[in-house]
Formats: structure tokens, sequence, C-alpha cells
């Protein structure tokens, strides 16, 4: 404004100028108070949508725990329905997965399936689809489990994939290519998340298997014997103690 106006001019402007653009100033308050207000009640919807999801998962895991079927399907049934978006629903079917793993190999798959394709949660959706993997190679569908495991971008669960993938190729009779998988399982990113121990012991009898064929030459395998570090034991294969360790 002119610093030159007199005091009244000064005070004149400002009083045509309130008149003039008052109400869009008003307008702004308002809507801005009305959207402030609608997002309160948003996260206040979302919270209570949370707890109430929060609070079936743990009666459902009391369910599993006292090895209650039918009450875990039934609460699972209404996570589920109602709240089908929620990280609890996830974690509500792998949780039945593991419970009916023994009695149903194919309902543990579809639970784990449901995870795998729907999660909004990738951690979930990953581990979905490794528990899938060994839930198909324990039913000897070892293409489909080969296929569900990604060749990159798995990033912390790489080795964890390299090692499934070692006990399918153990499990087909494929030793040379189970050998390859668990040495490289022992170097990847997420090692350090694994039963090294574990691993050894399965890469190391097939390096004693490999010793005793004389058919077979030693030296492509240097790299493997190195990892395994001298560790000798027998190699369970996919078997029904790996398929539940992976889905504990």
């Amino acid at each position: 404004m002119d610093e030159y106006l007199s005091e009244r001019e000064q005070i004149d402007r400002i009083r045509t100028w309130w008149r003039e653009n008052a109400w869009y100033l008003l307008g702004g308050v308002a809507l801005g108070v009305v959207a402030l207000f609608g997002y309160g009640r948003y996260q206040d919807t979302i919270s209570a949508r949370a707890e109430a999801a929060s609070v079936l998962y743990r009666q459902l895991e009391s369910a599993a725990n006292d090895d209650n079927l039918a009450e875990a399907e039934r609460l699972l049934a209404t996570l589920q329905d109602e709240y089908s978006g929620s990280v609890y629903t996830d974690q509500g079917s792998l949780m039945l997965a593991k419970l009916v793993l023994v009695r149903d190999t194919d309902r543990a798959a579809a639970q784990l399936r449901r995870v795998m394709d729907n999660s909004v949660d990738p951690d979930l959706a990953m581990i979905a689809r490794l528990r899938l993997a060994r839930v198909l190679a324990y039913q000897e569908q070892y293409a489909e489990a080969l296929a569900l495991l990604p060749s990159e971008g798995a990033g912390s669960f790489s080795a964890r994939i390299s090692e499934i993938r070692g006990d399918i190729f153990l499990a087909q009779g494929n030793r040379d290519a189970a050998r390859a998988a668990f040495a490289e399982s022992l170097v990847e990113q997420g090692s350090d998340l694994l039963d090294r121990e574990f691993v050894q012991m399965k890469l190391s009898s097939l390096l004693v298997a490999l010793e005793t064929t004389p058919t077979v030459n030693p030296a492509a395998f240097e790299a493997a014997d190195s990892a395994a570090e001298g560790v000798q034991a027998e190699s369970p294969g996919t078997s029904d103690a790996a398929i539940e360790e992976d889905a504990g």
C-alpha cells in the first residue's frame, strides 16, 4: 500500500478489500476446519477397525494354540469378511495354514496363496510365497514350487530362497543343483537370518556323497566345500519338519 496515502485513505482501502474478499477467507477457513474434522474422524475409524481386527486375531491365536480348528476357522472367516485388507487378516491366514498343514496340505496351500496374492504388506506376501513353495514341494509339485521362487530382487529373503531352492532340487534328486543352491544361500543377502549350521550340514552331506562318487569331479564344487566349513551330517531334504520350520 502506498506509504504516502493518508491514514484515512488506507483504512478505507482495507475496508473495501475486506468487503470484497471476506467471504473467500471465511470460506477457506471453514473448509479447512471441515477437512481437519473429517481427517480426524477418518483416523479414528481406521484405528477402531485396526483394534477390532487385532482382538479377533488374538482370539484366533488362542484358538490355534488350543488346536481348536473349528473356532479358528470361524474367526478367520470373520476377519476375511470384515477386515479383508488388514495385516491381522493376513497373519490369521498364515496361522490357520500352519494349523491345518498336517491335516490337509491343500487347505494350507489355499490360505497361503490367498495371502501371497492379496496382502498389501510385501513382506507378508513373500513369507506366504516361500511357505507355499515348501508345501508344493512336499506335494511333489516341484516345477510349480520352483516357479514361485523369485530369482532376483528378493532383498533379505534371498538366502532363504536359495535354501528352499536347494531343498527342492535335493528332493528331485538333482544333487549338483542342490549343492550350488545351498552354497549360494550362505553368502547371499539375509544369510545371517538362516540356521547356518543346518544349511552347512545339508551342504556337507552332499560333499560327502560327492567324495564317494568317483564319476564326479570334486574340483567343480570347491566353492561349496569352502562354504560348508567341514561340517558333515545327513541331509533331510524337503520334509515335514522343513515345512513346519518355515511356517513357524
